[in-house]
Protein backbone atom coordinates (compact mmCIF):
# COMPACT_ATOMS: atom_id res chain seq x y z
CA UNK A 1 0.00 0.00 0.00
CA UNK A 2 2.95 2.28 0.98
CA UNK A 3 4.50 1.47 -2.32
CA UNK A 4 1.68 2.30 -4.04
CA UNK A 5 0.84 5.93 -2.72
CA UNK A 6 4.69 6.28 -3.42
CA UNK A 7 4.52 5.72 -6.83
CA UNK A 8 1.20 7.91 -7.29
CA UNK A 9 3.16 10.93 -5.80
CA UNK A 10 5.77 10.10 -8.05
CA UNK A 11 3.75 10.35 -11.20
CA UNK A 12 1.50 13.13 -9.55
CA UNK A 13 5.07 15.31 -9.52
CA UNK A 14 6.39 14.27 -13.22
CA UNK A 15 3.21 15.07 -14.66
CA UNK A 16 3.42 18.95 -12.95
CA UNK A 17 6.63 18.91 -14.20
CA UNK A 18 5.53 18.22 -17.93
CA UNK A 19 2.88 20.20 -17.83
CA UNK A 20 5.14 22.94 -16.37
CA UNK A 21 7.35 22.76 -19.06
CA UNK A 22 4.82 22.54 -21.67
CA UNK A 23 3.28 25.69 -20.66
CA UNK A 24 6.48 27.77 -20.61
CA UNK A 25 7.34 26.38 -24.28
CA UNK A 26 3.87 27.46 -25.26
CA UNK A 27 4.37 30.81 -23.81
CA UNK A 28 8.19 31.10 -25.33
CA UNK A 29 6.42 29.81 -28.86
CA UNK A 30 3.67 32.76 -28.34
CA UNK A 31 5.88 35.82 -27.55
CA UNK A 32 9.09 35.50 -29.74
CA UNK A 33 12.16 37.94 -28.97
CA UNK A 34 12.07 40.76 -31.03
CA UNK A 35 14.13 44.12 -31.13
CA UNK A 36 11.99 47.23 -31.97
CA UNK A 37 13.53 51.05 -32.84
CA UNK A 38 10.61 53.94 -32.54
CA UNK A 39 10.16 55.91 -35.67
CA UNK A 40 11.60 58.75 -34.61
CA UNK A 41 12.23 62.94 -36.29
CA UNK A 42 15.60 63.27 -37.08
CA UNK A 43 17.42 65.61 -39.39
CA UNK A 44 17.57 64.06 -42.82
CA UNK A 45 19.03 66.45 -45.30
CA UNK A 46 18.52 65.16 -48.79
CA UNK A 47 21.46 64.41 -50.70
CA UNK A 48 23.59 62.82 -53.47
CA UNK A 49 26.86 61.32 -54.22
CA UNK A 50 28.63 62.09 -57.16
CA UNK A 51 32.11 61.29 -58.59
CA UNK A 52 34.33 64.62 -58.88
CA UNK A 53 37.62 65.58 -59.94
CA UNK A 54 40.25 67.92 -58.51
CA UNK A 55 41.28 70.32 -60.73
CA UNK A 56 44.23 73.34 -59.47
CA UNK A 57 42.88 76.88 -59.55
CA UNK A 58 46.34 77.66 -61.18
CA UNK A 59 48.73 75.66 -62.84
CA UNK A 60 51.41 77.01 -65.10
CA UNK A 61 54.57 75.69 -67.10
CA UNK A 62 57.70 77.67 -66.23
CA UNK A 63 59.50 78.64 -69.20
CA UNK A 64 62.45 80.57 -70.22
CA UNK A 65 61.84 83.49 -72.58
CA UNK A 66 65.22 84.38 -73.41
CA UNK A 67 68.13 82.43 -74.22
CA UNK A 68 71.39 81.68 -72.13
CA UNK A 69 72.50 78.76 -70.00
CA UNK A 70 71.25 78.18 -66.67
CA UNK A 71 73.42 79.52 -63.92
CA UNK A 72 71.53 78.98 -60.75
CA UNK A 73 68.50 76.53 -59.78
CA UNK A 74 67.03 78.26 -56.75
CA UNK A 75 64.61 75.69 -55.39
CA UNK A 76 64.21 72.26 -54.02
CA UNK A 77 61.53 70.22 -55.46
CA UNK A 78 58.03 69.71 -54.30
CA UNK A 79 58.96 72.33 -52.34
CA UNK A 80 56.02 75.68 -51.73
CA UNK A 81 57.02 78.56 -53.15
CA UNK A 82 55.65 82.26 -52.70
CA UNK A 83 54.60 84.46 -55.56
CA UNK A 84 58.12 86.28 -56.77
CA UNK A 85 60.62 84.02 -55.71
CA UNK A 86 63.62 83.42 -58.29
CA UNK A 87 63.23 80.01 -59.43
CA UNK A 88 66.13 79.83 -62.18
CA UNK A 89 68.84 82.01 -62.99
CA UNK A 90 70.22 82.32 -66.48
CA UNK A 91 73.25 84.08 -67.44
CA UNK A 92 72.91 87.46 -68.23
CA UNK A 93 76.27 89.23 -68.89
CA UNK A 94 75.37 89.60 -72.54
CA UNK A 95 72.22 91.30 -71.77
CA UNK A 96 73.88 93.97 -69.18
CA UNK A 97 75.86 94.94 -72.25
CA UNK A 98 72.91 95.32 -74.33
CA UNK A 99 71.61 97.42 -71.51
CA UNK A 100 74.48 99.42 -71.50
CA UNK A 101 75.21 100.07 -75.08
CA UNK A 102 71.56 101.48 -75.61
CA UNK A 103 72.26 104.05 -72.60
CA UNK A 104 75.52 104.80 -74.46
CA UNK A 105 73.55 105.35 -77.71
CA UNK A 106 71.01 107.12 -75.63
CA UNK A 107 73.09 110.04 -74.32
CA UNK A 108 74.35 110.09 -77.74
CA UNK A 109 71.12 110.83 -78.61
CA UNK A 110 70.30 113.47 -76.57
CA UNK A 111 73.29 115.32 -77.52
CA UNK A 112 72.14 115.44 -80.71
CA UNK A 113 68.96 116.41 -79.83
CA UNK A 114 70.45 119.56 -78.07
CA UNK A 115 73.06 120.18 -80.72
CA UNK A 116 69.96 120.04 -83.42
CA UNK A 117 67.58 122.53 -80.97
CA UNK A 118 70.68 124.89 -80.24
CA UNK A 119 70.97 125.07 -85.00
CA UNK A 120 67.15 125.79 -85.14
CA UNK A 121 67.18 128.40 -82.67
CA UNK A 122 70.35 129.69 -84.34
CA UNK A 123 68.80 129.44 -88.02
CA UNK A 124 65.40 131.29 -86.31
CA UNK A 125 67.64 133.66 -85.84
CA UNK A 126 69.74 134.63 -88.76
CA UNK A 127 66.24 134.13 -90.71
CA UNK A 128 65.01 137.27 -88.99
CA UNK A 129 67.78 139.30 -90.34
CA UNK A 130 67.14 137.71 -93.90
CA UNK A 131 70.87 135.99 -93.56
CA UNK A 132 69.56 132.43 -94.64
CA UNK A 133 66.76 131.33 -96.30
CA UNK A 134 63.63 129.81 -95.40
CA UNK A 135 64.61 126.10 -96.69
CA UNK A 136 67.20 125.95 -94.08
CA UNK A 137 65.35 126.62 -91.08
CA UNK A 138 63.13 124.13 -92.42
CA UNK A 139 65.89 121.60 -92.25
CA UNK A 140 66.98 122.82 -88.71
CA UNK A 141 63.23 122.36 -87.55
CA UNK A 142 63.61 118.73 -89.44
CA UNK A 143 66.75 117.98 -87.44
CA UNK A 144 65.20 118.32 -84.52
CA UNK A 145 62.44 116.11 -84.93
CA UNK A 146 64.61 113.69 -86.41
CA UNK A 147 66.87 113.49 -83.00
CA UNK A 148 63.71 113.49 -81.26
CA UNK A 149 62.62 110.32 -83.25
CA UNK A 150 65.85 108.38 -82.36
CA UNK A 151 65.74 109.28 -78.77
CA UNK A 152 62.61 107.77 -79.09
CA UNK A 153 63.47 104.83 -80.62
CA UNK A 154 66.61 103.97 -78.46
CA UNK A 155 64.45 104.93 -75.55
CA UNK A 156 62.10 101.91 -76.73
CA UNK A 157 64.85 99.54 -77.46
CA UNK A 158 66.45 100.19 -73.58
CA UNK A 159 62.58 99.28 -72.50
CA UNK A 160 63.06 95.87 -74.67
CA UNK A 161 66.55 95.26 -73.07
CA UNK A 162 65.53 95.73 -70.05
CA UNK A 163 62.45 93.16 -70.24
CA UNK A 164 65.01 90.93 -71.37
CA UNK A 165 67.62 91.62 -68.67
CA UNK A 166 64.60 90.70 -65.84
CA UNK A 167 63.98 87.60 -68.05
CA UNK A 168 67.26 86.21 -67.08
CA UNK A 169 65.64 85.72 -63.42
CA UNK A 170 62.97 83.52 -63.98
CA UNK A 171 60.26 84.19 -61.33
CA UNK A 172 57.12 82.54 -59.56
CA UNK A 173 54.00 84.37 -60.65
CA UNK A 174 52.24 83.04 -57.72
CA UNK A 175 51.92 80.98 -54.74
CA UNK A 176 52.48 77.26 -54.90
CA UNK A 177 54.24 74.02 -54.91
CA UNK A 178 57.16 73.22 -57.32
CA UNK A 179 57.58 70.32 -59.67
CA UNK A 180 60.30 68.41 -60.90
CA UNK A 181 62.90 70.52 -62.90
CA UNK A 182 63.76 70.03 -66.53
CA UNK A 183 66.99 71.62 -66.33
CA UNK A 184 70.08 71.76 -64.20
CA UNK A 185 72.66 74.08 -64.04
CA UNK A 186 74.61 74.55 -67.00
CA UNK A 187 71.68 73.59 -69.79
CA UNK A 188 70.93 76.31 -72.19
CA UNK A 189 67.39 76.81 -72.65
CA UNK A 190 65.05 79.20 -74.28
CA UNK A 191 61.86 79.86 -75.67
CA UNK A 192 61.94 77.20 -77.78
CA UNK A 193 63.38 74.67 -75.01
CA UNK A 194 59.93 73.69 -73.79
CA UNK A 195 58.87 73.65 -70.16
CA UNK A 196 61.33 73.97 -67.13
CA UNK A 197 59.21 73.02 -64.25
CA UNK A 198 55.35 73.04 -63.68
CA UNK A 199 54.31 75.00 -60.61
CA UNK A 200 50.64 74.25 -59.04
CA UNK A 201 48.37 76.25 -56.86
CA UNK A 202 46.34 74.00 -54.37
CA UNK A 203 45.49 76.49 -51.98
CA UNK A 204 42.44 76.69 -52.18
CA UNK A 205 41.59 74.07 -54.89
CA UNK A 206 38.46 73.54 -57.17
CA UNK A 207 36.93 70.30 -57.66
CA UNK A 208 34.58 69.74 -60.92
CA UNK A 209 31.73 67.21 -60.85
CA UNK A 210 28.57 66.36 -62.97
CA UNK A 211 25.56 66.42 -62.27
CA UNK A 212 22.76 64.66 -64.48
CA UNK A 213 20.67 67.00 -66.23
CA UNK A 214 17.46 65.27 -65.25
CA UNK A 215 18.76 65.74 -61.84
CA UNK A 216 19.63 69.55 -62.01
CA UNK A 217 16.38 70.18 -63.56
CA UNK A 218 14.20 68.61 -60.80
CA UNK A 219 16.43 70.28 -57.89
CA UNK A 220 15.66 73.44 -59.77
CA UNK A 221 11.92 72.90 -60.08
CA UNK A 222 11.71 72.02 -56.55
CA UNK A 223 13.66 75.44 -54.87
CA UNK A 224 11.26 77.35 -57.35
CA UNK A 225 8.11 75.22 -55.66
CA UNK A 226 9.87 75.92 -52.12
CA UNK A 227 10.22 72.61 -51.34
CA UNK A 228 13.79 73.05 -50.53
CA UNK A 229 16.61 75.61 -50.52
CA UNK A 230 18.83 76.91 -53.17
CA UNK A 231 21.65 76.30 -50.83
CA UNK A 232 23.80 72.95 -50.34
CA UNK A 233 26.67 71.94 -48.18
CA UNK A 234 29.36 70.41 -50.31
CA UNK A 235 31.41 67.84 -48.68
CA UNK A 236 34.22 65.08 -50.19
CA UNK A 237 35.10 61.74 -49.78
CA UNK A 238 38.65 60.87 -50.18
CA UNK A 239 39.76 58.02 -52.40
CA UNK A 240 40.97 56.31 -49.39
CA UNK A 241 37.75 56.27 -47.99
CA UNK A 242 37.95 59.19 -45.44
CA UNK A 243 35.80 62.19 -45.27
CA UNK A 244 38.05 65.43 -45.92
CA UNK A 245 37.28 67.94 -42.83
CA UNK A 246 36.80 71.02 -44.87
CA UNK A 247 33.53 71.72 -46.49
CA UNK A 248 33.76 73.72 -49.69
CA UNK A 249 31.24 76.27 -51.79
CA UNK A 250 29.94 75.94 -55.31
CA UNK A 251 30.96 78.74 -56.97
CA UNK A 252 30.16 78.14 -60.93
CA UNK A 253 27.44 76.25 -62.68
CA UNK A 254 27.69 75.99 -66.78
CA UNK A 255 25.20 77.32 -68.64
CA UNK A 256 25.06 74.60 -71.59
CA UNK A 257 25.08 70.55 -71.44
CA UNK A 258 27.35 68.25 -72.04
CA UNK A 259 25.99 66.52 -75.00
CA UNK A 260 28.21 63.45 -74.81
CA UNK A 261 26.82 62.46 -71.40
CA UNK A 262 23.75 64.94 -70.94
CA UNK A 263 25.23 66.57 -67.41
CA UNK A 264 25.61 69.73 -66.29
CA UNK A 265 29.34 70.80 -65.05
CA UNK A 266 29.27 72.49 -61.68
CA UNK A 267 32.55 73.64 -59.46
CA UNK A 268 33.02 73.64 -55.78
CA UNK A 269 35.96 75.84 -54.29
CA UNK A 270 37.64 73.87 -51.48
CA UNK A 271 40.48 75.26 -48.79
CA UNK A 272 43.12 73.19 -49.00
CA UNK A 273 45.97 74.20 -46.36
CA UNK A 274 47.67 70.97 -45.60
CA UNK A 275 47.14 69.99 -49.65
CA UNK A 276 45.61 66.77 -49.14
CA UNK A 277 43.51 67.39 -52.27
CA UNK A 278 45.95 66.34 -55.40
CA UNK A 279 45.24 68.11 -58.67
CA UNK A 280 43.51 65.41 -60.80
CA UNK A 281 42.08 62.98 -57.61
CA UNK A 282 38.83 61.39 -58.11
CA UNK A 283 36.85 61.81 -55.14
CA UNK A 284 33.16 61.54 -53.92
CA UNK A 285 31.31 64.56 -53.90
CA UNK A 286 28.53 64.54 -51.59
CA UNK A 287 25.53 67.76 -52.37
CA UNK A 288 23.67 68.05 -48.88
CA UNK A 289 20.44 70.66 -48.34
CA UNK A 290 22.03 73.55 -46.22
CA UNK A 291 18.79 73.60 -44.20
CA UNK A 292 17.82 71.19 -41.37
CA UNK A 293 15.56 68.98 -42.67
CA UNK A 294 13.19 66.96 -40.07
CA UNK A 295 11.59 63.65 -41.08
CA UNK A 296 9.88 61.00 -39.68
CA UNK A 297 12.33 57.71 -40.04
CA UNK A 298 13.10 54.14 -38.68
CA UNK A 299 15.84 52.32 -39.61
CA UNK A 300 16.13 50.80 -42.98
CA UNK A 301 16.18 47.55 -42.18
CA UNK A 302 12.64 47.71 -40.62
CA UNK A 303 11.59 48.22 -44.44
CA UNK A 304 9.81 44.98 -46.17
CA UNK A 305 8.18 44.40 -49.27
CA UNK A 306 5.80 42.42 -51.16
CA UNK A 307 3.62 42.82 -53.84
CA UNK A 308 1.51 45.45 -52.85
CA UNK A 309 4.55 47.49 -51.67
CA UNK A 310 6.42 48.46 -48.67
CA UNK A 311 5.30 47.82 -45.12
CA UNK A 312 6.94 47.37 -41.32
CA UNK A 313 5.58 45.47 -38.74
CA UNK A 314 4.52 47.36 -35.39
CA UNK A 315 4.45 46.45 -31.63
CA UNK A 316 1.77 48.20 -30.04
CA UNK A 317 1.41 48.86 -26.49
CA UNK A 318 0.19 45.31 -25.71
CA UNK A 319 3.23 43.91 -27.25
CA UNK A 320 1.42 42.88 -30.50
CA UNK A 321 2.06 42.39 -33.77
CA UNK A 322 0.95 44.62 -36.74
CA UNK A 323 1.11 44.87 -40.52
CA UNK A 324 1.51 48.84 -41.27
CA UNK A 325 1.53 50.07 -44.83
CA UNK A 326 4.22 52.88 -45.43
CA UNK A 327 5.63 55.09 -47.64
CA UNK A 328 8.68 55.10 -48.56
CA UNK A 329 9.90 58.78 -49.45
CA UNK A 330 13.46 57.93 -49.60
CA UNK A 331 16.53 56.17 -47.76
CA UNK A 332 19.56 57.90 -46.65
CA UNK A 333 22.10 57.53 -43.96
CA UNK A 334 20.70 53.70 -43.03
CA UNK A 335 17.03 55.60 -42.28
CA UNK A 336 14.07 55.05 -44.07
CA UNK A 337 11.96 58.62 -44.48
CA UNK A 338 8.47 57.64 -43.90
CA UNK A 339 5.70 60.40 -45.22
CA UNK A 340 2.91 58.34 -44.75
CA UNK A 341 1.47 55.24 -42.33
CA UNK A 342 3.26 55.95 -39.17
CA UNK A 343 3.16 57.78 -36.41
CA UNK A 344 6.44 59.44 -33.62
CA UNK A 345 7.27 56.79 -31.00
CA UNK A 346 5.61 54.22 -32.93
CA UNK A 347 8.08 50.82 -31.96
CA UNK A 348 8.88 48.72 -35.53
CA UNK A 349 10.60 45.25 -35.51
CA UNK A 350 14.40 45.70 -36.72
CA UNK A 351 15.66 42.32 -36.45
CA UNK A 352 13.42 39.31 -35.54
CA UNK A 353 10.67 39.81 -38.12
CA UNK A 354 11.10 36.62 -39.64
CA UNK A 355 9.91 34.70 -37.07
CA UNK A 356 6.42 36.60 -36.09
CA UNK A 357 3.19 37.31 -37.96
CA UNK A 358 0.43 39.61 -37.43
CA UNK A 359 -1.80 39.35 -34.53
CA UNK A 360 1.01 37.78 -32.29
CA UNK A 361 2.44 38.48 -29.02
CA UNK A 362 6.20 39.16 -28.91
CA UNK A 363 9.02 40.11 -26.70
CA UNK A 364 10.19 43.33 -27.80
CA UNK A 365 13.38 44.27 -26.72
CA UNK A 366 14.50 48.47 -27.65
CA UNK A 367 17.34 48.72 -30.08
CA UNK A 368 20.61 50.45 -28.74
CA UNK A 369 20.83 53.56 -28.77
CA UNK A 370 16.77 53.29 -29.90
Amino acid sequence: MRRSRILALSLSSALFVTVAVSAQTALAQQAPAVVVAPAAIMDLRESVDLTGKVTAIQKVDIRARVSGFLQAVNFTEGQKVTAGTELYQVEDGAYRAAVQEIEGQIEAAEAAKELAILERDRAEQLLTTKTISQAKVDEAHAEVRKAEGDLIRLKGSKDNADLNLSYTKIMAPFDGIIGLTAADVGALVGPDSGPLVTLTRLDPIYVQFPVATALYLTYRERVLKGEISGGANVGLGLPNGTEYKQKGTINFVASNVSQGTDTVIVRAEFPNPDSILLDGALVRVVLEQSDKQDVLAVPQQAVQRDQQGAFVLVVDASSKVELRRVDVARNTRGQAVISKGLKEGENVITEGAGKVRPGITVDAATAAGG
